[in-house]
């Protein structure tokens, strides 16, 4: 085991199944790419825009970022940078959220993009030398419970490391998926 974080589970038929985080994330980061150019078009992709992002957020800032810190060399200041990062994020999603303007729009895609980008040909690669796969599974899974239970709005000024974020984020979402049913705001992409 390389040093992640990770309590134990018993693996099924030697493995763990599922899968790998970092494949999760960056089809997410796809995803992401493509609302951002829906939204420019189409009103309502602006919301699943924020619901995605909160989503994806808030699930590397439980498992992404300490496996960063956890394996990598200069880890802490990677995760360092991506957790400023998305705080600049979570403020200009906040504004997209509540605004729904071009400017706003525009911001968020510019972090959006940058921030996939910088993930992507940087830091997966890394995680992919340094952790095995069935450790990158593992993260895979918890990374899809996270998502699940995530908040679907921004919330600036959270707590965006665990332990804290692992407690408060489910309950956050709680209550963003409460205030979206009551509004009957679409959240997933395959909704619009």
């Amino acid at each position: 085991m390389s040093g992640l974080p990770l309590p134990p589970l018993p693996p099924i038929d030697g493995d763990a199944t599922g899968r790998s985080m970092l494949d999760l994330l960056e089809e997410e980061h796809q995803q992401l790419d493509r609302l951002c150019t829906r939204a420019e078009t189409e009103p309502a992709a602006n919301d699943v825009l924020v619901a995605t992002l909160a989503r994806h957020l808030s699930a590397e800032e439980q498992y992404l970022y300490p496996a960063i810190s956890g394996v990598l060399p200069e880890g802490r200041r990677v995760a360092e940078r991506e957790l400023a990062a998305d705080a600049e994020l979570l403020v200009a999603l906040r504004h997209l959220h509540t605004s729904a303007d071009q400017a706003a729009l525009h911001t968020v895609t510019e972090h959006v993009r940058n921030h996939s980008h910088r993930t992507t040909a940087e830091v997966f690669p890394a995680l992919r030398a340094n952790c095995t796969t069935d450790e990158l599974v593992r993260l895979g899974n918890r990374v899809e419970i996270a998502r699940s239970a995530a908040p679907t709005r921004p919330h600036p000024g959270t707590p965006s490391t665990p332990p804290l974020n692992k407690l408060v984020d489910p309950a956050l979402g709680v209550l963003d998926k409460l205030r979206d049913a009551l509004t009957r705001r679409t959240t997933w992409e395959e909704d619009l």
